[in-house]
């Protein structure tokens, strides 16, 4: 049955349908740890979805028709959307909205089609089990996505609770972040939370040897650093000497102001236009988890260490385009700001970044050659935007005694497209 709704600004919007869609979060006590209303919400569904696990968990209350998750996962949920105005539920781990099916589901349905019943989650509970303030506390996912992700949360001191995908997970994450310097982190395993199988376990990230892992688990890890622990900063500009590079690369100073110019901004794409070592790139993503940033890169071996470079930064969804530009550029989402690099360009490059960018869209160009200059200087005659120059020297020996060299200056294009 259709009923009006009021939108956020409290007036009426237009019709929905009425809830018809429940969406139960479960924990590893099963139908005990849930409310008389989730319970009846479970026994009135005449279909209701889940994983085997959930399904089992839940088999007393079942009265509809099961339906276990297609396999691979449809992140389309075309089996419930099919079902859209029968009564039909949803069993969830936990809370369905922190990293879950919730957020899954109301991409295709809208919540007001929807009644929702969440259940503490894994975070939440390994919290209260090592007596950590949540709001301390990262709260990671690496289910079903890289471990690589974990690196920039890396600092001394730091509190990291993280969902993982199986048993071999723990083993994997122990080894990276010993690998990375921070092998005397503690390491605390906490297997089927809330259930009856419960266990927790301590020790460290480099003498971690647990076996018999639940493929049900969070890690708990309180970061400490060995002395030459790589550590990513938050700030922009990082060190050179992070990256793995072949000379060509936009060096830190003038990084840290183009990523100024580019000014990042919640769920931006950027593209990087001869991405080199991906640096660019790969600042802008550390900026924010909502940025994206696609680098192109006709050179193939400079794309590899690119793509290196982003999985030691903990940003493997870099993507990097082989191919020269602007031919590469045919089938890529428009982007919200461009870069192009400074060692040389066709006129054509930059045209065709003009004509690829979002109106709003942000262009920082930068040029330490002559010709390149020149087209920058005809740009900004023609289009308008600002100009910058940078000079940077450094310190360096001269016999006994140091000196200054001045690096490459570099002119700075920065245009906003109208």
């Amino acid at each position: 049955m259709a009923s009006e709704y009021a939108g956020i600004d409290g007036t009426s919007t237009e019709k929905a349908i009425a809830p018809w869609l429940s969406i139960v979060g479960l924990g590893e006590s099963g139908l005990v740890g849930l409310s008389e209303d989730a319970r009846r919400a479970i026994e009135a569904a005449a279909f209701v979805f889940g994983g085997k696990r959930h399904l089992a968990l839940a088999a007393d209350a079942i009265r509809g028709e099961a339906r276990p998750w297609p396999v691979p996962f449809d992140v389309d949920m075309a089996d419930v959307v099919a079902l859209r105005g029968r009564k039909v539920c949803v069993l969830a781990s936990g809370d369905p909205f922190f990293y879950g099916v919730g957020v899954t589901l109301l991409r295709q349905v809208s919540v007001q089609e929807t009644v929702s019943y969440p259940a503490s989650s894994a975070f939440s509970l390994a919290a209260s089990r090592l007596g950590w303030a949540l709001q301390d506390v990262e709260c990671l996912s690496l289910h079903g996505r890289s471990i690589d992700l974990i690196r920039p949360y890396l600092h001394a001191g730091a509190k990291l609770i993280v969902l993982t995908s199986d048993e071999k997970a723990p083993a994997l994450l122990a080894a990276l972040v010993s690998e990375a310097g921070f092998g005397t982190s503690s390491f605390s395993l906490l297997e089927a939370l809330g259930g009856p199988h419960e266990n927790v376990r301590h020790g460290t990230a480099a003498r971690f040897s647990m076996s018999d892992v639940d493929p049900l688990n969070v890690l708990a890890i309180h970061v400490v650093a060995d002395e030459k622990a790589r550590i990513i900063p938050y700030s922009q500009g990082l060190d050179d000497a992070l990256f793995e590079h072949d000379g060509q690369m936009t060096k830190r100073e003038v990084r840290a102001v183009t990523l100024s110019s580019l000014a990042p901004r919640y769920g931006e794409l950027l593209w990087d236009i001869g991405a080199g070592s991906g640096s660019i790139g790969i600042e802008w993503m550390l900026a924010h988890p909502s940025l994206r940033a696609i680098g192109i890169e006709q050179h193939p071996e400079r794309a590899e260490r690119a793509m290196r470079n982003a999985e030691a930064f903990g940003v493997p969804g870099l993507e990097i385009v082989i191919g020269a530009a602007p031919d590469a550029f045919e089938g890529l989402p428009t982007p919200d700001a461009i870069f192009i690099g400074g060692g040389g360009s066709e006129d054509r490059v930059l045209d065709g970044a003009v004509e690829a960018l979002k109106t709003g869209g942000r262009l920082v160009a930068n040029a330490v050659t002559l010709e390149m200059e020149a087209m920058l200087l005809a740009a900004q005659a023609r289009l308008g935007g600002s100009l910058i120059r940078l000079e940077v020297a450094r310190a360096s020996p001269v016999g006994s005694m140091h000196g200054w060299r001045p690096a490459m200056p570099v002119t700075q294009w920065a245009w906003v497209k109208s």
